[in-house]
């Protein structure tokens, strides 16, 4: 029964460092958060909180072996997720300006575009391949494991989504300008971009 226990509190552990630190997802989270409230930024809170566990589930039961063996397919795929992070950015940079007509620019990510997002984040994949190589074990059965590791990724989501969406929210009370506002985004959507060099290299 320790045993259990130790493993679970190691997980939840590397699941909550992992997602309480800086990267793409939460980095676009306190942007939605600062441009367009926490509610209307639930649903990209709830993508990533849901979308990403599901991601574990698929790397632990066997996807993540799959990648690792095929470094051209690994490679095709970084440079996919960092073309579409780079357009994400312009999104980002534009996001929550006022048009001449008074409405603003842009609008929050939907549930399925953050859940979908996972599969090009390359923090969400060291993260998933990281805690399948050290939390699933020889001789634990599959689904078990793999379910563990999806739960504890789960909880920490969710806690982690809201907490850097209302950390957006604090944020846009400092915004007290449209300049500002535009300052903010683009410095936000430049490093995000930077946030994936290290990736590349």
């Amino acid at each position: 029964m320790q045993t259990h226990l130790d493993t679970w509190l190691a997980i939840l552990g590397f699941a909550a460092v992992t997602a309480f630190t800086p990267g793409p997802n939460n980095m676009m989270l306190m942007i939605s958060g600062a441009n367009f409230g926490f509610v209307r930024s639930i649903p990209h809170c709830l993508g990533i909180s849901f979308g990403f566990p599901v991601m574990v589930l698929a790397v632990a039961l066997g996807l993540g072996g799959f990648l690792l063996a095929e470094p051209m397919l690994h490679r095709v795929l970084t440079w996919v997720a960092f073309a579409y992070l780079c357009w994400l950015a312009v999104k980002l940079a534009r996001a929550g300006r006022v048009d001449a007509a008074g409405v603003k620019v842009g609008r929050p990510m939907s549930f399925l575009s953050a859940a979908l997002f996972q599969w090009v984040n390359p923090k969400a994949w060291i993260m998933a391949v990281g805690a399948t190589a050290l939390y699933v074990l020889p001789g634990d059965p599959p689904l078990v494991a793999a379910g563990r590791l999806a739960v504890a990724f789960f909880l920490t989501a969710i806690t982690s989504t809201v907490v850097w969406c209302l950390f957006g929210t604090v944020i846009a009370r400092v915004l007290s300008s449209e300049r500002h506002v535009t300052i903010f985004n683009v410095a936000m959507a430049v490093l995000l971009v930077v946030s994936m060099l290290p990736t590349l290299v």
